[in-house]
């Protein structure tokens, strides 16, 4: 037989009230009598009604996830890690995957909305910020994480992209390449600022960058693989062609350097290549993949802290977390002696 509150309540001598205003956190409670009832739940195994506890206070208990790409390492990583800190408060993960369509994704958000989430994330695929105008009137609190729109006044967790275009393209530099490609993503602000960062590192060494050496690809979150591949055709047909490539994500760097391998040309001696994401295949592939690192467990943990906040207390001024980045150096930029000294 399930253990009730009265129950609870009953054998500790104190009221349901009591009891529920303990399970709810409230501050008003004494500490020993929090104790007691803490220790009495958890020798009972005692499982709260979580559909009661949403009716009494109005919550569900739930956080809502769009990502672009559900499958993806990096969204699976993060979601991963943003569960696990949900987990330990009761908390359940409603995800949904936007497949890097805006029309899809604003249908998920208002599924999501309809269901009643106490709060929302979003890694959102819009190039415009006229659809996040819309939750403008709703209440529900919402957080954007990896991609974030300078503009828009709302809560992000993410990390300084323009700083990680400099620090790729800074490492691609130090290890003597000046013939530097990017092969970035679109409409997005991680590739507008990686972008970014990669123009103003290789105009700080004076280095000139033609434009048939920056190319735009759509997506490459679910489809990287592919795009890399194609757009490193492009790049390999260039006189002279780039000695050296710093691609938006780990997945467009593993269809670029495939593509590298297939033309006959070894990585790095002819072409080196950086990439994003310091994916967890990075050390298995044909040619381990220098990359950096976005920290991305980290970016789930504080974002599932950020969003528990956000549920208890909903009315806060937009703020901003930034995870730091590192590099990651590996074969595709050092070679395989110097990798092997690390």
């Amino acid at each position: 037989m399930a253990v009730r509150l009265k129950d609870i309540a009953r054998e500790l001598g104190v009221s349901v009230v009591t009891v529920s205003k303990v399970l709810r956190g409230n501050a008003d409670i004494g500490e020993e009598t929090r104790r007691r009832v803490l220790k009495r739940m958890k020798e009972l195994n005692y499982q709260p009604n979580m559909m009661a506890r949403g009716l009494a206070s109005g919550r569900t208990y739930t956080v809502g996830l769009v990502v672009p790409d559900l499958v993806h390492p990096f969204f699976a990583e993060f979601a991963k890690s943003l569960s696990g800190v949900l987990r330990t408060s009761k908390r359940a993960l409603i995800l949904a995957s936007s497949e890097e369509d805006p029309d899809v994704e604003q249908e998920e958000i208002r599924t999501l909305l309809s269901r009643g989430i106490d709060v929302l994330l979003i890694a959102s695929c819009q190039a415009s910020l006229r659809n996040f105008y819309e939750l403008g009137d709703v209440r529900t609190p919402y957080l954007l994480f990896d991609r974030n729109f300078p503009h828009l006044a709302a809560h992000f967790v993410g990390t300084d992209d323009v700083r990680v275009g400099e620090m790729a393209t800074e490492h691609l530099i130090e290890i003597g390449r000046k013939r530097i490609a990017h092969i970035g993503g679109k409409d997005t602000s991680p590739s507008f600022d990686r972008l970014r960062g990669y123009r103003s590192t290789m105009a700080e060494r004076r280095i000139t960058v033609p434009e048939s050496y920056v190319l735009v690809r759509e997506r490459v979150e679910e489809a990287g693989d592919v795009a890399g591949f194609q757009a490193m055709q492009e790049l390999l047909r260039l006189k002279p062609r780039p000695d050296a490539v710093f691609c938006y994500n780990d997945l467009t760097a593993v269809g670029a350097i495939e593509a590298t391998l297939q033309a006959g040309l070894r990585v790095p001696e002819d072409i080196a290549f950086i990439g994003c994401g310091n994916l967890r295949y990075a050390d298995y592939l044909r040619v381990p993949l220098s990359s950096i690192d976005h920290g991305t467990s980290e970016l789930g943990r504080i974002a599932g802290e950020f969003a528990l906040d956000l549920s208890a207390n909903p009315e806060q001024s937009p703020r901003s977390v930034l995870v730091n980045s590192t590099l990651v150096v590996r074969q595709s930029t050092a070679g395989l002696a110097a990798a092997k000294k690390k």
